[in-house]
């Protein structure tokens, strides 16, 4: 279907024309600018959600600075682009014309659209000067803005040199090419030029006219380009990439957040964050918008948080549906903390797990308790042990089928876990403390084994799995949360899964306030567990070296081993659990879990006795027909009840969102669409996890002292449109000072 322009006078469409058409903003006074601009009195009482999804305007009612074209294929505005170009005039000449009903202006609405007709064209540009002092209304809609003055020779050539700078950047950072380069040792004296200046030298000799009329005259060992010029282009860069992600966020309305363990990144510890969203084809994308810096301090981490995604990257949270973090237990705490004050500010943006994380990890990662650290520690650094080196794999799995030659099928299945990524399911510590002594004794033979390039990190890893500390810590994990490893895993399943987790979070709060109650009972079968183990590896039973330090004023003075366990692990963890359940799972959180109900194979496995109008008030606000919501429901259930015999139901959010008849249920839309985005939702459709996958594997890739959020934010970004134009134009509007001074200044330097 056409799409028709809604300007008065104005029958273009798009099958008539090549011009682009731009929608109505969402943005409510940005949306009653366009309104009172195309004087259409019919739109005034329209939404902004209406007028978005409904009217389009072609681009020429907008002056050329307004418009952006991103690629040879796609034309954008910018964010503060308004119409100004109107002809309100042809009509008259021909009264028996059908045409959109235009509004008669005041004489205060005509000055008002002077002043914003003439405060929306940028600096760059002069606006035609309008004679006369009684001019009517329609000739002021019909002034047009002419283009700026030709650029000078001198501004050309200064354009074609950012230009060029730009494509060098955007170069290394596709191909992860760190701008420091591999020289590190250089003596006194001795000018030696990094990656950038190599590859811009190498453009140089390769025939790139503009860098060599730019150059050549100046000395060899001096620097092109400053490394403070290189930072600011770089920001350019991410700033244009990250822009291009939150235009599409701004049109799908709703987002939710997710922040990744802290990384370190310029010496300094950083969280990635990343943006969930549903585009404009019905798919769940989730999209790396940067880093966030890890103040110590929570109250600070909340307050730059919140500025970050708030001022710098332009984002209204009161779009933000969902937010979950994913940080160990030294950042933990801070990260609850930023929730709370989020939640306060935004109600809406419900507190929840990520689908990328097991609920069981993401439990023992918010115990504060330094030797749970140490084992989350530990069992990382095994794992990356025998992941970066396939001999090394080979030599487990030979360890694995001898320790139990007697039982194959635990040995096959045990073989096949290690080729997962053991360290981040909901059964890691049932994992570890059955491959515990395959571990050890593998470690020990590839320390011993002087064919091995690895002996002294083997040596220090067995070192660490054989203390009894780091056992006795593995074996109350398994039970403890043992009680939640079901539940987990239903959360990482699918939709039916999903919702009935949602109602079974009482019963693990029971049992594990059963265990609480009797901690003596079940802590002394868990001691027991851990020392029978310890025996078999012949490890030497002993409190930690801690042990003898640590006053706890509410114990006996003779403390033995077990008491102490007790008291410093397992009544600890087991509250943690506890509290840790409790908070994640708020009220709000489980509301939206149960509006999964609307997934039609919820229905059927509930024989369609679900009540979801309870569950979906917290999104009413949301739905573009709140007032017929109840009837919609109704019919919606009626439509699966009642399907054909070969008609199968759709099993999770993803099925359902794409039914060729959605459309005709809103509401029920609407709904699908803001749960699909909660962090805890897991959507396998093969697009939500790209970004998340490039960021690891540039982590992987780089070393950490060449690792820069400008770069990782291209690298991950390669297949990202890039504007030049833009680029350069922003530049040269935000750091005057720092353009390249021209070549006659630099002949006279050299």
């Amino acid at each position: 279907m056409p799409n028709f322009c809604a300007a008065p006078n104005c029958t273009r469409k798009s099958t008539q024309s090549d011009l682009a058409f731009f929608r109505f903003p969402r943005d409510p006074d940005r949306c009653q600018k366009w309104v009172e601009n195309c004087r259409r009195v019919d739109l005034e009482d329209k939404t902004p959600d209406q007028l978005n999804k409904h009217y389009r305007l072609c681009a020429q009612h907008f002056e050329d600075s307004m418009i952006c074209k991103s690629s040879p294929y796609r034309t954008i505005l910018r964010e503060s682009a308004v119409p100004t170009i109107f002809d309100l005039t042809s009509h008259l000449n021909n009264p028996g014309r059908s045409r959109k009903r235009i509004k008669e202006l005041t004489e205060e609405e005509i000055r008002l659209l002077k002043e914003r007709k003439y405060d929306a064209v940028v600096p760059e540009q002069e606006n035609h000067k309008v004679s006369g002092d009684n001019m009517e209304a329609e000739e002021l809609q019909l002034v047009h803005v002419g283009k700026g003055p030709a650029l000078t020779a001198e501004e050309k050539e200064n354009k074609d040199y950012l230009k060029s700078l730009f494509e060098i950047l955007i170069l290394m950072g596709k191909q992860n090419i760190p701008l420091e380069g591999g020289n590190t040792d250089v003596p006194a004296g001795i000018f030696i030029p990094d990656s950038f200046q190599a590859l811009l030298e190498y453009r140089i000799n390769s025939g790139d006219d503009v860098l060599r009329k730019r150059f050549e005259t100046t000395a060899v060992n001096l620097e092109y380009c400053s490394r403070t010029q290189q930072r600011h282009m770089l920001e350019i860069c991410e700033s244009c990439i990250r822009d291009e992600i939150l235009r599409e966020v701004r049109d799908a309305n709703f987002f939710s957040l997710v922040t990744e363990d802290a990384i370190s990144l310029g010496g300094e510890d950083h969280m990635p964050v990343f943006i969930r969203f549903i585009d404009e084809t019905n798919n769940l994308r989730e999209e790396f918008l940067g880093f966030q810096p890890c103040e110590s301090d929570a109250k600070s981490l909340a307050l730059n948080f919140h500025s970050t995604i708030t001022e710098k990257w332009g984002l209204n949270m009161d779009y933000c549906r969902g937010q979950a973090y994913v940080t160990s237990s030294g950042l933990s705490s801070s990260m609850k903390f930023v929730a709370s004050q989020l939640l306060e500010m935004y109600p809406q943006a419900v507190h929840t797990l990520s689908s990328t994380c097991a609920l069981n990890i993401w439990l023992s990662k918010s115990i504060p308790i330094s030797g749970i650290s140490i084992v989350l520690g530990t069992l990382k650094d095994v794992y990356s042990f025998f992941l970066h080196l396939p001999q090394l794999k080979v030599e487990l799995e030979r360890t694995i089928s001898l320790l139990f030659q007697d039982n194959e099928d635990k040995a096959a299945d045990l073989n096949k876990i290690v080729q997962t990524e053991w360290i981040s399911r909901h059964d890691t510590f049932e994992i570890i403390v059955s491959l515990l002594q395959a571990f050890i004794l593998c470690l020990d033979k590839i320390a011993s084994d002087n064919s091995f390039k690895c002996t002294s990190r083997a040596f220090v890893l067995s070192s660490a799995l054989s203390d009894f500390d780091f056992i006795v810590t593995c074996v109350i994990l398994k039970n403890a949360l043992s009680f939640t490893r079901a539940f987990g895993k239903n959360l990482q399943g699918n939709t039916s899964d999903i919702f009935s987790a949602a109602n079974s979070l009482t019963a693990v709060l029971h049992s594990l306030n059963e265990i609480k109650e009797n901690i003596e009972v079940y802590h002394e079968f868990w001691f027991e567990e851990a020392t029978d183990l310890a025996e078999k590896l012949n490890v030497l039973v002993r409190p930690p070296s801690r042990f003898r330090t640590m006053q706890l004023p509410n114990l006996q003075p003779a403390l033995t081993a077990e008491t102490f366990y007790k008291e410093a692990l397992s009544v600890p963890t087991v509250q943690y659990v506890i509290q840790g359940l409790k908070d994640i799972f708020s009220e709000q959180h489980l509301k939206a879990l149960k509006c999964l109900s609307l997934v039609p194979s919820v229905m059927g496995q509930q024989k369609f006795n679900t009540s979801e109008e309870h569950n979906t008030d917290m999104y009413k606000c949301d739905l573009p027909n709140p007032d017929t919501l109840s009837a919609e429901l109704h019919c919606w259930r009626v439509k699966w009840k009642h399907r054909g015999k070969d008609v199968d139901l759709p099993s999770n959010i993803y099925e359902s969102l794409h039914l060729s008849d959605i459309k005709f249920f809103p509401n029920v839309f609407a709904l699908l669409k803001v749960l699909c985005i909660l962090p805890v939702i897991k959507v396998d459709n093969g697009k939500n996890e790209v970004g998340r996958k490039r960021l690891r594997a540039y982590l992987e890739n780089t070393s950490v002292e060449h690792r820069s959020s400008q770069l990782a934010m291209v690298n991950i970004h390669y297949d990202a449109k890039h504007d030049l134009d833009l680029m350069v134009d922003t530049y040269i509007t935000m750091y005057e000072d720092h353009r390249p001074v021209p070549n006659s200044e630099m002949s006279e330097e050299v």
